[in-house]
């Protein structure tokens, strides 16, 4: 059974709750000791959503579909290859995607499916590491690309995706969910961008999350997206951006310059 966990504030409070179409059961606790429901419940419409959980870790990897590292001439990996975002990027549902200041250079959307770890996970096996496994969500990870390669010398890969507001995820957390029998797409303006499936993983969401296990300890709520495929293109400012993914639902943005609304 599909289930998906929301964080949102209600009541001048931060919850965690599940979703049943309008409706929020709203719990005690959260997804990552064991809440349960209060006898509460909100509605969609009352609530500001908020990104699903907190990362201390947010990392992403590169040249996961073999579609892309096809059509790059990348070989296949050996092993995952991967990046880290600042925790400080991260953006919910509905928020607005903004350029750094004094940036005027190419910002790219990447619609992927994000792994949710569940509990503390150090140098796990496939089997332990899919258990450490919460659930799944929605991911747009946000690039600078003009960034990346400033430097000859350096490819600034934590720089180009860390900018804030770059870590887009929610609306949700999904569980109970087959992570290779899922299809990403990705829309700007209405228009489809991408539409792939997980099942052209590399590296599947438990090798993913035991490799990774054995290079660094993996807490709750920590947040690895699994790649992207073919489809990515800058967005022009004012652009609406979704991300859509089957049995979690749909992450909307919109993106913007620095200098929109004053702000950042």
């Amino acid at each position: 059974m599909i289930r998906k966990w929301l964080r949102f504030s209600w009541r001048n409070k931060v919850c965690h709750g599940l979703v049943d179409g309008e409706r929020i059961a709203v719990c005690h606790g959260d997804p990552f000791d064991g809440a349960g429901p209060t006898g509460e419940e909100a509605r969609l419409a009352e609530v500001e959503i908020l990104p699903p959980c907190v990362p201390g870790k947010f990392i992403g990897l590169w040249n996961n579909y073999r579609a892309l590292a096809a059509k790059l001439g990348q070989a296949i990996p050996a092993e995952p290859l991967y990046f880290l975002k600042a925790a400080s990027s991260i953006l919910g549902d509905g928020q607005v995607i903004r350029a750094p200041r004094g940036y005027d250079g190419r910002v790219a959307y990447e619609g992927e499916l994000g792994i949710v770890i569940g509990r503390r996970c150090a140098a796990a096996d496939v089997s332990r590491a899919a258990a450490c496994i919460l659930g799944y969500t929605c991911v747009n990870d946000v690039t600078a690309l003009d960034l990346l390669n400033r430097d000859p010398s350096f490819a600034q890969w934590t720089r180009a995706k860390s900018c804030d507001t770059f870590g887009v995820f929610g609306p949700v957390i999904a569980t109970g969910l087959d992570p290779l029998a899922l299809t990403v797409k990705t829309r700007v303006d209405g228009r489809e961008r991408q539409n792939y499936p997980t099942a052209d993983m590399i590296f599947a969401p438990a090798e993913i999350v035991s490799r990774l296990s054995h290079d660094m300890t993996l807490e709750p709520g920590d947040l690895i997206a699994c790649g992207t495929s073919l489809g990515v293109l800058p967005m022009k400012p004012g652009s609406a951006v979704e991300v859509e993914i089957d049995g979690i639902g749909v992450l909307h943005n919109r993106f913007e310059s620095a200098s929109v609304d004053g702000k950042q």
